[in-house]
């Protein structure tokens, strides 16, 4: 094994406390280096990682001991740190979204391309041997041709658990945008891109009040929309039915199924790495063994799999092109909706490889 890619870490919130966790367990990465808008989160991760703390952005990407920027800051800036870290040489793997526009996205995989630099986003979670599993059933016909998916992501929304949740409810956020890359990106493993879309988008509720933290009980205004229905229609002809909600209190909706015809299939939460796989034939569900994907996986795995594609040569497998498609999914699924009509899917992408080898 050749020297661990180096690894800067922008944001130090919620989420990269499951990062740290990962990378700390892979020998192909190493954290060198960690900046946060508070200091005093950076020092504590750092600490945590034995890395050292960068004042800034700039000051992060312009090191020698940063190969590549792992971006976790909020979805408004993920382009403008994604662009300076291109800028200084540095390959980039990101939280989702990609980007909050699509005129953004584009301009980050541009200046990759020109700079000969890798760019990967989140989510990785279709890495792992849940998806996996069940895009291999798919691929080996054990549901016949697909026609049909269904995708449910329901929640009452994240302000009861996360202590500054304003960032969800800004442009940028939203159940779609947030919640949306983990179901669309296992979509597009099971069923190919997504060439049509058409949907509808409610707001229920002006305002939404903190639930906990010291700033428990505080108001702030909801600026995107917080239900979201749609239909996608895949390459191969496949129609999902989508529905993304930070407004159902309670459900007993399966995560993602996908229907042949010579059976069905019930694939687990895509916000996970793993879980049971089970298809429908001959009138009963079975559960299925693991058959593909990294075993043992967690957030970070995708950028393990650039580190690995980087030394190898190969494509890597969480890349920005599926981000940017699923980006461009989401957005036209929301003009759509505001329109009233249904919308071709002008992006494209290769539908990724499989991840056959299930690591352990």
């Amino acid at each position: 094994m050749g020297e661990p890619l180096r690894i800067g870490m922008v944001g130090a919130g919620k989420i990269s406390g499951q990062y740290l966790d990962t990378i700390a367990g892979l020998e192909g990465l190493r954290l060198t280096a960690v900046t946060d808008l508070d200091p005093g989160r950076a020092k504590e991760a750092a600490e945590r990682a034995g890395a050292e703390v960068a004042s800034s952005v700039a000051e992060l990407v312009a090191r020698d001991d940063v190969d590549a920027v792992l971006n976790l800051t909020v979805p408004a800036v993920h382009a403008e740190v994604a662009l300076a870290a291109v800028a200084a040489g540095k390959h980039v793997y990101g939280e989702k979204p990609l980007a909050a526009t699509r005129e953004e996205a584009a301009a980050v995989l541009a200046a990759a391309r020109a700079a000969g630099v890798r760019v990967g986003s989140a989510p990785d979670t279709v890495l792992g041997t849940g998806t996996q599993t069940a895009r291999k059933a798919v691929d080996d016909g054990l549901i016949g041709t697909p026609v049909a998916a269904t995708a449910f992501m329901t929640t009452a929304g994240h302000e009861a658990w996360h202590p500054d949740p304003e960032f969800y409810y800004r442009p940028g956020g939203g159940p779609l945008l947030d919640m949306g890359p983990y179901y669309l990106s296992a979509l597009v493993h099971l069923l190919g891109p997504v060439v049509k879309v058409t949907g509808a988008v409610a707001t229920p509720r002006a305002e939404r009040a903190i639930g906990s933290g010291p700033r428990a009980g505080a108001r702030f205004p909801v600026e995107v929309d917080t239900h979201v229905t749609g239909v996608l229609q895949h390459e191969g002809g496949a129609l999902t039915t989508l529905i993304m909600s930070f407004d159902i209190h309670a459900a007993r909706l399966p995560r993602i199924e996908v229907y042949g015809t010579e059976g069905s299939l019930s694939v687990p939460d895509p916000n996970g790495f793993d879980g049971q796989v089970e298809l429908f034939t001959d009138g009963t569900w079975q559960p299925l063994p693991v058959s593909a994907g990294y075993r043992g996986a967690g957030r970070g795995t995708g950028l393990a799999d650039l580190a690995a594609a980087v030394a190898s040569g190969r494509p890597h497998l969480a890349s920005a092109e599926l981000a940017q498609h699923v980006l461009d999914v989401m957005l036209t699924l929301l003009d759509a909706a505001h329109d009233g009509t249904a919308l071709p899917v002008t992006s494209g992408c290769e539908r990724p490889a499989r991840v056959d080898s299930v690591t352990p």
